[in-house]
């Protein structure tokens, strides 16, 4: 039973990084991020979105397919027109993963603030000491 639990996990883990990996390779790029907030307006289509970043259609389908991906972006074709909407992915577990870290790195600089402090104080006494 604890095979299965432990097997469980590490699927869940696996698919949970290649989620993350999906989703943050797609917002690396500022014409995918661009693509983000011109939908967070309203819906668009490719042709329209490939000329608002003055684009071919070939390169913002790719664009859009990569944001599809990752769940961040749905199309809908109504006869000749394809167009794009955000899609049901919230960004939540990515959002949860970067706070994570956030306070990790906080803590170390904080850390680290406390040594350079200490130092500082360890430093004027010397020089106090040394004067007398």
């Amino acid at each position: 039973m604890q095979i299965a639990h432990a097997r469980l996990t590490v699927n869940h883990m696996v698919h949970y990084q290649a989620r993350l990996d999906t989703t943050f390779a797609a917002l690396s790029d500022v014409t995918r991020r661009g693509v983000l907030e011109q939908l967070a307006g309203s819906d668009a289509s490719i042709t329209d979105l490939a000329q608002r970043f003055r684009m071919t259609l070939t390169g913002m389908k790719k664009h859009v397919g990569v944001l599809e991906r990752a769940g961040l972006v749905t199309t809908e074709k109504v006869g000749r027109v394809r167009t794009c909407k955000l899609g049901p992915r919230r960004l939540e577990e990515e959002a949860a993963w970067i706070e994570r870290h956030r306070q990790l790195w906080s803590a170390r600089f904080d850390a680290l603030d406390e040594i350079v402090e200490d130092l500082k104080r360890k430093e004027k006494a010397n020089a106090r000491s040394k004067r007398r």
